[in-house]
């Protein structure tokens, strides 16, 4: 592939890879930083880029990528390491802990729910929380593009309907 189609290919993904940076990251300056990042590696690495394959998917793993050791390093400098002898800093925090067992416990249920739905709204619903787009829904199902929105929309209502019944009204924590 020669530099110009490289770049004339990479362009056109150009939304797609912003989309997917928010997508990652929930914050535009995140996103435009995890962009610039994943252009500069790959303009830098073309070369280990193999013609005639998914040039989307290479990027798309490099943005994954960066995000996920971004992601490292930041939980790794939260780290507190304490070398006094009583535990000082680590003991003098919070003395209250949370436990997200409930959460843990609804995401199963919520999972259970959402195998439960019939194929073809669980289906669309699910590929749609994966991040595809509608239209790529659409195009990988061969449906039109008004119907995969009414089935993720009747697969959103009927979870939420199930939760109702099963949970009535959970209180939100902050």
């Amino acid at each position: 592939m020669s530099q110009m189609e490289f770049f004339t290919e990479f362009n056109r993904l150009t939304t797609l890879l912003n989309s997917f940076a928010y997508n990652l990251t929930k914050n535009s300056e995140d996103a435009k930083d995890l962009y610039q990042e994943t252009a500069f590696r790959a303009i830098t690495n073309r070369d280990k880029f193999n013609p005639g394959t998914n040039l989307k998917a290479w990027l798309f793993t490099i943005m994954k990528n960066i995000f996920i050791n971004n992601y490292r390093k930041k939980m790794k400098a939260n780290t507190i390491m304490d070398n006094t002898e009583n535990l000082y800093y680590l003991n003098s925090g919070r003395t209250q802990i949370d436990n997200e067992a409930e959460s843990d416990i609804l995401i199963k249920e919520l999972t259970v729910l959402i195998n439960d739905l019939d194929d073809s709204t669980r289906i669309p619903f699910l590929m749609h929380y994966q991040g595809f787009k509608y239209q790529e829904i659409a195009d990988h199902l061969g449906l039109p593009l008004g119907t995969v929105k009414s089935r993720i929309f009747f697969a959103r209502k009927d979870l939420k309907l199930q939760i109702a019944r099963q949970y009535g009204k959970l209180r939100q924590t902050a």
